[in-house]
């Protein structure tokens, strides 16, 4: 039941017409119910595996509320973590692993007949085993209070608008708005719909009018058919798709979020205006990034244990995070590059500085803004491509220039579709890049509700509604 299909819509629909007449109480059951009915429209089995998790951890957090010893409190949260990764490891990297160790054994001329596993990945498993994971250890570290009512606890880990691409959301964010929903009101409505309109406007009309162009062309099944031109343009499309396309569900949810009168933080704030990657990874999946952050990269010594240390423990986390995405060679090192980026910039870092002068400041960071564009467009390479070789080709024969005759007619209806469209987003970026501009956009509710129609209108005129999955959906 993605966003951009019929049935959400009648689902949606159905929904909102009973929620802002029942009470508080009440919501949260109706809310637990229609997450449970919304991602049973996936697959009516997953169900059994949220329900698990989500008991797994209320006991555990409950327990940990009532044990004082720490030899104790470290078996619960330690149970938590296992069981929750013994979970996420079976259904979506022990395929990964047993096809890694079979290839293995063939490169030393065995054959193993081992059995081949058809097993599904439940949709959004990584996303809320994270979110529930943050739970216990955050009850463990004594920096949240246990949750004690099951239902909210519940609705803290399955509400439907976060549920299956995030953001991955801290308990102590939202459970104490689930005790206490927010009102109807009609300004929060108007801010939620408006995040809706852009979200849809960035999938429907922007992302998905680029996964076109490149399915179209099946560059990446392909790539060996097409040259420099042909890949250049195939990657940088994928950089402003996956853009498009994340950015585009996580602000329909956290819309959906707000009309239901929940605040959910932000997950994207323009991350290709970013001049260091440390930056981009503040702006890009930010509910992502702080979870490593805080559960991963601090636990690991963060930069408290030397130069040395730091660097390998920013390594460790991206690695992992890359993992995270995905059990694929080609994520593993697209998590490895990013951490490569990271750890490089922060050693030119120490030898580079701003220019005084405001003009050449500007340069400054505009060039470094390309510069990682670039760079985090090198690093899609290995996200798309579907192994590490195509991955590697792709990158030689651009980097050669090497061209070949069926290079794509840039001028084409499609095209051209593509580049107002990608022209507008950046515009509005932009602006609200802009502080004081947006700041003049935000006072203004005639330029608002502008905003808002001219959106819809563009949706409706340019939108490709082919009804395309949103691409985070398979992690």
């Amino acid at each position: 039941m993605a966003f951009n299909s019929l049935i959400f819509v009648a689902f949606i629909s159905l929904f909102l017409s009973f929620y802002f007449f029942l009470g508080n109480r009440i919501k949260i059951l109706y809310i637990l119910f229609a997450s449970y009915i919304f991602y049973s429209a996936w697959d009516w089995r997953f169900l059994g595996l949220i329900l698990l998790s989500t008991c797994i951890d209320y006991f555990i957090g409950i327990k940990l509320g009532e044990e004082k010893r720490i030899i104790y409190r470290k078996l619960l949260v330690f149970s938590s973590v296992f069981c929750n990764l013994f979970i996420l490891g079976i259904f979506k990297y022990l395929g990964f692993f047993i096809d890694s160790f079979q290839e293995l054994f063939y490169q030393f001329g065995l054959n193993p007949d081992w059995p081949t596993l058809n097993i599904i990945l439940p949709v959004g498993i990584s996303f809320y085993t994270f979110q529930s994971l943050s739970y216990t250890i955050d009850v463990y570290r004594c920096t949240l209070k246990p949750e004690k009512n099951f239902f909210n606890f519940a609705a803290y880990i399955s509400m439907f608008p976060q549920l299956v691409a995030g953001p991955i959301v801290r308990a102590s964010h939202l459970l104490p708005q689930l005790k206490y929903p927010k009102e109807l009101n009609l300004n929060r409505m108007f801010n939620g719909i408006e995040l809706i309109i852009w979200g849809y406007l960035l999938k429907v009309v922007l992302a998905d009018n680029l996964g076109l162009l490149i399915e179209t062309n099946s560059y990446f099944q392909n790539p060996r058919d097409y040259g420099a031109h042909d890949l250049t343009l195939a990657v940088t499309v994928f950089s402003f798709q996956i853009y498009g396309d994340f950015a585009g569900y996580s602000l329909i949810a956290i819309g959906l979020a707000k009309v239901l009168g929940f605040d959910l933080e932000p997950n994207f704030r323009r991350p290709y205006f970013s001049s260091t990657f440390s930056e981009f990874w503040k702006r890009w999946h930010i509910s992502l990034s702080s979870w490593l952050r805080d559960y991963l990269y601090i636990p690991l010594g963060g930069n408290r244990k030397g130069f040395l240390n730091t660097n390998i423990n920013l390594l460790v986390t991206m690695l992992l995070g890359g993992l995270w995405h995905g059990a694929a060679l080609t994520f593993l090192f697209w998590g490895l590059l990013h951490g490569v980026y990271l750890v490089i910039f922060k050693i030119l870092d120490k030898f580079f500085n701003y220019s005084r002068n405001k003009y050449i400041k500007n340069i400054q960071r505009v060039l470094l803004i390309f510069l990682v564009f670039v760079l985090t467009t090198i690093a899609w390479i290995f996200f798309r491509s579907n192994t590490l070789m195509d991955s590697f080709y792709i990158i030689k024969t651009i980097f050669l220039w090497e061209s070949k005759g069926n290079m794509l007619n840039v001028v084409n209806p499609l095209m051209i579709k593509c580049l107002l469209v990608l022209f507008f987003v950046l515009i509005v970026d932009f602006c609200r890049e802009n502080s004081l501009i947006y700041n003049i956009y935000l006072k203004s509710n005639k330029l608002r509700v502008l905003g808002v129609l001219v959106s819809f209108w563009i949706i409706t005129l340019l939108g490709n509604f082919s009804g395309n999955e949103f691409v985070y959906f398979q992690f």
